[in-house]
């Protein structure tokens, strides 16, 4: 590949991606749409010339006919007459006007062709015209919507939110962990109170147990072992009872 086609390539390459930034797709709907509003009207012209040559040829093939008619009722007339002659000269004429109506018919027939081929092409683009009007409406409201999600999108970025929820984050771990550490707390001073209450329990057994085998073994001393009451005082407890 020479030199010359490499630049002209790279010139080309540059040119369309600078034609495609400077794209407003909303001025390039715009001007689509009027373009195909333009030809619709350089259509409708093509339509009401063809429209009108049509009507002079049908006008010029009507007349001949008719001409080349009466001029077969002159000749005719001229034979009824006894001149053969003259009935020669009406069928000679008669004979151009004829001649002259046929390849009128053949330019009548072509020229229908094409005016019904233009109305169609004319309906077709009407059409056309109508969807892009529909669609140009539609782009637009998508192209808007999108426009403005970007600059959310970009209004969002600009603002760090993923550093802000990260922050979130970090404090709801902060706050997770100091409820666990306080319900730690709590579960561990339960335990405590509870164990002591135990062991006061089992010491007081204990005694007590320690102290029934030294009576039993008459290992109290004196003031420890139990008095008994007098008469008197068990007889009223008695009665009480």
């Amino acid at each position: 590949m020479g030199l010359f086609d490499r630049l002209s390539r790279l010139f080309r390459a540059n040119l369309n991606a600078a034609i495609s930034a400077a794209e407003d797709p909303e001025k390039i709907l715009d001007q689509a749409l009027l373009d195909m509003q333009e030809d619709q009207v350089q259509l409708r012209q093509a339509v009401a010339q063809a429209m009108a040559t049509h009507k002079r040829v049908e006008q010029q093939y009507n007349q001949n006919l008719a001409l080349a008619e009466e001029w077969y009722r002159k000749a005719q007339l001229a034979l009824q007459k006894g001149d053969e002659e003259l009935a020669k000269q009406a069928l000679s004429r008669r004979k151009g006007y004829a001649d002259a109506t046929a390849a009128l018919k053949t330019q009548l027939d072509q020229q229908t062709a094409q005016l019904e081929n233009l109305r169609r092409q004319m309906t077709a683009l009407e059409g056309k015209i109508a969807e892009a009007k529909t669609k140009k409406d539609m782009l637009k409201a998508r192209l808007r919507a999108a426009k403005a999600t970007e600059q959310v999108n970009q209004a969002l970025g600009k603002v760090g939110t993923s550093s802000a929820m990260a922050a979130f984050e970090r404090m709801e771990d902060k706050v997770l962990t100091q409820e666990a550490k306080a319900q730690a707390t709590v579960e561990l001073s339960g335990d405590k109170l509870e164990e002591q209450f135990k062991l006061l329990e089992g010491n007081s057994d204990l005694d007590a147990e320690l102290l029934a085998m030294k009576a039993q073994m008459g290992m109290l001393p004196p003031q420890a072992s139990p008095q008994p009451l007098p008469v008197s005082q068990q007889q009223g407890e008695l009665e009480q009872s």
